[in-house]
């Protein structure tokens, strides 16, 4: 079978990683690099064995899918030329600027019969996978997101630049529709807020508990998950969840009758060569992705809500 052939729009930090896993798949070709960086993109071309370009237009004929890993200012007009070019995209996370923008890109999708993914990288998880089939009805959900502070990054909000993961994890297991928010935060190092707290109440009763931080001394990634009959805790970076269960099989815990605990730590894995191959698999065999664009957009509407809460700003419409 013909190998795929693949692009990444963006080679700064994080589209460099992508391009490197591209380059490592025996059924993908990776014919470009592109960045309006011509000094970067020949960088990143020249340890990959591959063509630098400044211009992501000219390559759209030659390429079956992309990466797109540009500012979000630039999203929606990258990855909109891309889809009306026949290219199946894998668009950095947050998914645009606006819904409306997010909306429009679906509708393009849809209208080509696209693969259409969006970056929420905490999906491909190890953890979180192995929990399918574990989380049925939340009541209670915790999570932390606490970083170092990094200049990369704080063209948007913590809530768009980290919290985001997490409102897409919550939203993915819980099956109810937001029904309000409550959420605070300040500006530390940077314009835009750097800490930020939300509470979100779901229309099932949940009660989800949101903090993300990137002016923390730590970096922590742990969220927390109680449900009638059981409670389990994933820590994203050590890979490790641990479940509590209700007369469960797992080993008894002294002092809590009929309460026993499973504990799972798993290997390490690469996690972003996972989201693009599960992407390129798609493509291949004509199957959703598993973070769609209406994840993304889904996302992206309640990250707004919560910001227009703690800002008292309005909504950014257009």
């Amino acid at each position: 079978m013909d190998k795929l052939k693949a692009a990444v729009i963006g080679v700064g930090y994080l589209g460099r990683f992508h391009a490197q896993k591209y380059a490592a798949m025996e059924d993908v070709e990776l014919i470009g690099v592109v960045d309006a960086d011509a000094a970067r993109a020949a960088d990143v071309a020249a340890e990959l064995g591959t063509a630098p370009y400044e211009d992501h237009r000219v390559i759209l004929d030659s390429v079956d899918l992309v990466s797109i890993a540009v500012p979000t200012t630039s999203h929606f007009e990258v990855a909109r030329s891309c889809l009306r070019a026949g290219v199946h995209i894998l668009l950095e996370k947050p998914i645009t600027r606006t819904v409306a923008e997010a909306e429009s890109l679906i509708e393009e999708a849809k209208a080509r019969d696209l693969v259409f993914q969006v970056g929420h990288l905490e999906r491909f998880n190890e953890a979180v996978m192995a929990l399918e089939g574990a989380i049925k009805n939340p009541m209670f959900v915790e999570s932390h997101r606490l970083a170092q502070f990094r200049p990369r990054g704080t063209d948007v909000d913590v809530v768009l630049d980290l919290m985001i993961h997490d409102i897409d994890i919550i939203l993915s297991i819980v099956p109810s529709a937001v029904s309000s928010v409550d959420s605070v935060g300040v500006p530390v190092l940077s314009d835009e807020v750097d800490i930020a707290n939300a509470r979100l109440r779901f229309d099932n009763g949940c009660v989800a508990n949101v903090t993300a931080s990137r002016v923390s001394r730590e970096t922590l990634r742990k969220i927390r998950i109680f449900q009638p009959d059981s409670y389990i805790t994933i820590d994203y970076q050590t890979k490790r969840i641990s479940l509590f269960r209700k007369n469960g099989d797992g080993a008894p815990v002294p002092g809590l009758p009929n309460i026993s605990m499973e504990e799972k730590t798993f290997e390490s894995g690469d996690t972003l060569f996972a989201e693009i191959r599960s992407f390129v698999d798609s493509v291949k065999n004509g199957t959703p992705p598993l973070v769609s664009g209406e994840d993304g957009k889904r996302a992206l509407e309640l990250a707004h809500v919560i910001t227009a809460n703690l800002t008292g700003k309005p909504i950014e419409e257009g």
